[in-house]
């Protein structure tokens, strides 16, 4: 059921802006090397876990990577305020201001 609920909020993300959200899952990151940016995400899978669907948050400024964040694939909590932004003509599903709880 939740992992409905993501691709829900990813398939129709107007429906979710402004929306806090809670999100059990799996700590994973992105390190775009030409521009120099991190991109930092909560996996959740489906129950069989043969599927999974991510969605990107930003931690407030209270956290400094790498000292502050979990390791690769551990276990995270993370709760946030859902938004969208517009990268290289496409537009992506964050959590703005989160914490890791």
């Amino acid at each position: 059921m939740v992992y409905s609920e993501v691709y829900n909020m990813m398939a129709s993300p107007e429906q979710y802006i402004g929306k806090t959200v809670k999100m059990d899952g799996i700590f994973t990151y992105y390190h775009d090397e030409a521009k120099g940016n991190y991109y930092f995400a909560c996996i959740i899978q489906d129950a069989p876990a043969c599927c999974a669907q991510g969605i990107e948050f930003v931690l407030t400024d209270d956290y400094t990577y790498p000292d502050d964040y979990p390791d690769v694939d551990a276990e995270i909590c993370v709760v946030g305020v859902f938004d969208t932004y517009e990268e290289n003509g496409n537009t992506y599903c964050t959590l703005r201001e989160a914490s890791l709880l």
